[in-house]
């Protein structure tokens, strides 16, 4: 493993996809930090050298909102949500779908278990 960014990422991948690991870039993200830092997409991590390591590492902490700012900008903004009591706050709330889904048939994961017993075979 590699460390890029402060977090380990897979050294037999390609760049972009290697990229994927660190939370909040995507292959679009990653496609564009190896145009702007001059690397070859096709290439692999083990591939890098040291002071192209660094340029990603670079490009990404001056460029890239990462990981724990990241992460804590959106649980904000979900309780911002939550506490101005607008549609999608109070779905937060109660644990539903928020962008419209349906809930009748779907929504399992969101909803979670059901609490009612189920009737047995007699």
């Amino acid at each position: 493993m590699a460390r890029i960014a402060g977090i380990n990422v897979p050294v037999k991948k390609c760049i972009p996809f290697a990229l994927t690991y660190i939370y909040g870039i995507g292959i679009t993200t990653g496609n564009k930090i190896c145009d702007a830092c001059g690397i070859n997409k096709g290439k692999r991590v083990s591939e890098l050298r040291d002071e192209e390591t660094e340029k990603i590492s670079n490009f990404i902490r001056q460029n890239c909102v990462i990981e724990g700012e990241l992460r804590k900008e959106v649980s904000m903004n979900i309780k911002s949500l939550i506490e101005l009591g607008c549609y999608r706050g109070i779905r937060h709330r109660k644990g539903l779908p928020v962008n419209g889904q349906r809930t009748h048939t779907n929504a399992k994961t969101r909803k979670g278990r059901s609490r009612l017993p189920i009737a047995g075979k007699k």
